[in-house]
């Protein structure tokens, strides 16, 4: 126990400075900056649940008592505490006859869609510090943007704006779009850190589970459901709106996701199938908007059964859906 709290202690340290170092204004502190959530993630899978929540309150605390009170509540619930959880799940499993070493873990389709979820979820915490409602929230956020554009809240030189009337179309351009967006990044950093925290779990010896087969990821049965009620909340008037816009998105990046398992089981077999995949995984890099088609890919199969249909043709068998 005391090593899970010395290890806890530690990358706790790891995780605030990581944090804290965007602080610099320099472009390397991005990257440490989303790579936060890493030494909880890897605290979590390596040694316990308890070593990653230790290091969640502990980076929450030192933040706190350096800057300020507000960075408790704020780091703890929009960093530490969904890491913890995605590091939690990911140690989950429960026994069962047949299995390999006895053990069902929790389906990684399963974390892919926590990982969606608290992205959403995150970013609507945020939404709502900037206002309760649609009015206020575009307005304080609006006044937000115009002052970090040029400079009056980051140490970052500020941005030359368009004037007039094209300052203001591309002001309200980012009110719209940055809620949406920023919940597709948090998505997209929790999956890499995850992967990232197992990969190091993994070399070094520490990660009980076993590695997964993105060919056979399969999301839990209330997904569709889940993308189906934030697509209509989409298009309910005010706040609400804007939420079911952030949770639509953010389920469209974790679609993207199960498209590419797709694409990697259909692939399979064929001579060309590197090639394929890594003109995919470019593609996707350097355009981003090929996403979207990866994400109607997701939605096909979850629909159509793609994966079970072209199995079936080969002659192997398709995929199962976990029952957890």
């Amino acid at each position: 126990m005391i090593q899970v709290f010395l290890i806890g202690i530690g990358a706790g340290a790891a995780t605030a400075l990581l944090f804290a170092s965007v602080a610099s204004g320099s472009p390397l502190s991005v990257l440490l900056f989303y790579l936060a959530p890493l030494p909880i993630l890897l605290a979590a899978l390596g040694w316990s649940h308890w070593a990653g929540l230790i290091a969640a309150l502990f980076a929450s605390a030192g933040l706190a008592a350096v800057f300020s009170s507000y960075f408790f509540l704020a780091f703890l619930i929009g960093v530490a505490l969904p890491a913890w959880w995605l590091g939690y799940l990911a140690l989950l499993a429960r026994p069962v006859e047949g299995a390999p070493d006895g053990l069902e873990w929790y389906p990684v389709g399963h974390l892919v869609v926590w990982a969606a979820i608290l992205g959403a979820s995150v970013v609507i915490a945020g939404m709502l510090h900037f206002g309760t409602d649609e009015e206020s929230f575009r307005a304080t956020l609006r006044n937000f943007l115009e002052r970090m554009l040029r400079g009056g809240r980051t140490a970052t030189p500020p941005v030359e704006l368009p004037k007039g009337a094209e300052s203001g179309r591309l002001i309200d351009f980012l009110v719209v779009a940055l809620p949406p967006t920023a919940a597709v990044v948090t998505t997209i950093t929790n999956l890499l850190n995850l992967w990232l925290a197992s990969r190091i779990a993994r070399i070094s010896g520490r990660l009980r589970r076993p590695a997964s087969d993105l060919a056979t990821m399969q999301f839990p049965a209330y997904a569709p459901a889940l993308i189906a009620v934030a697509v209509a909340a989409s298009f309910v008037p005010g706040l609400i709106g804007s939420f079911g816009t952030v949770f639509t998105a953010s389920l469209l990046m974790a679609y993207a996701i199960l498209g590419l398992a797709v694409m990697h089981a259909i692939t399979r077999g064929m001579a060309s199938r590197p090639f394929a995949l890594g003109g995919l995984y470019a593609v996707v890099l350097f355009f981003g908007w090929p996403v979207l088609l990866l994400s109607m890919l997701g939605l096909a199969d979850t629909a159509f059964n793609i994966r079970g249909r072209v199995a079936g043709r080969r002659g192997s068998p398709p995929p199962a859906n976990p029952p957890i």
